[in-house]
């Protein structure tokens, strides 16, 4: 098991004040399997009303609203929370289980309807039927599928954008969580298995030492359905461990955006992003 303390930094820069922006952040863990949150805060640098709830996927969202002219939005966001490695639910599921089980769960049905971001190509949708036809279970096939997509990708940030598809990346194959995360997430779904886009962060140095700030990353994973929840980390070809920490999930990278905005006044805006990450023990 590990403590962590997450400060995730993000925000906008403007060209020109804005006169007022309206937003909504996704930075603010929860407890589930795997996870315990001790603390979580959210600052602003602008004066704004704010207000929190849980949204479709049961993503804590925090919306603010700041009404003055102001040059820069900043939003950190600070939580300690205790991780452990998540138990891998025994027994497995059979195609015919789950055939059975789809038609009565909205949740499993819209997990296995593909997105712009998700939709696969012909390559995707030839692996999806040559992974199936080895003939393995639910859950042997679906971590196969991740294994296959995470080994055939290079992590190679700049080459995508926010907005890149699936079909973009795999024909590059390379990308960064996010698109790895589509491409397989498009692979599953193709392969009749249910599945699901997770946002959160991930410790990236396991011996770095208690204490120590590390630079962090806000990170991407996917969960597929087996008779149970199941989370696969194929950027990193490994199962969700007490490194990984989940903010949310969706269909894709459109419903658990951190932070995402509207604003009036100016012609323009840059992003910018920074994690940093402690392992308190």
């Amino acid at each position: 098991m590990s403590r962590l303390r997450i400060v995730h930094r993000t925000g906008f820069r403007y060209e020109r004040p804005a006169t007022a922006s309206y937003n909504e952040a996704r930075m603010h863990p929860h407890t589930r399997e795997g996870q315990f949150v001790i603390d979580t805060a959210l600052e602003i640098s602008a004066a704004a009303g704010r207000s929190t709830y849980s949204d479709y996927w049961g993503t804590t969202v925090s919306t603010f609203e700041v009404l003055t002219p102001h040059e820069e939005l900043s939003v950190r966001a600070t939580s300690v929370v205790d991780t452990r490695p998540h138990q891998v639910p025994a027994g497995a599921m059979g195609w015919a289980e789950l055939a059975g089980r789809v038609p009565f769960s909205i949740t499993l049905t819209e997990c296995l309807e593909q997105t712009t971001a998700t939709a696969p190509d012909a390559e995707m949708l030839d692996l999806a039927a040559r992974v199936r036809g080895e003939g393995g279970d639910v859950g042997a096939t679906a971590r196969a599928i991740c294994e296959a997509v995470g080994a055939a990708m290079d992590y190679r940030p700049g080459v995508t954008g926010v907005h890149s598809t699936a079909q973009e990346s795999w024909r590059a194959r390379s990308g960064v969580c996010q698109d790895i995360a589509h491409v397989s997430l498009g692979v599953l779904r193709a392969a009749g298995i249910p599945a699901r886009y997770v946002s959160g962060y991930l410790h990236p140095d396991r011996e770095a030492p208690v204490g120590a700030p590390v630079v962090g990353e806000s990170h991407a994973w996917i969960e597929w359905f087996a008779g149970a929840w199941r989370g696969y980390d194929p950027t990193n070809l490994t199962d969700i461990g007490d490194l990984h920490v989940y903010v949310g999930h969706g269909r894709d990278y459109s419903d658990v955006p951190p932070l995402r905005g509207v604003y009036a006044g100016s012609s323009g805006s840059e992003m910018f992003v920074s994690v940093e990450v402690t392992r308190l023990s």
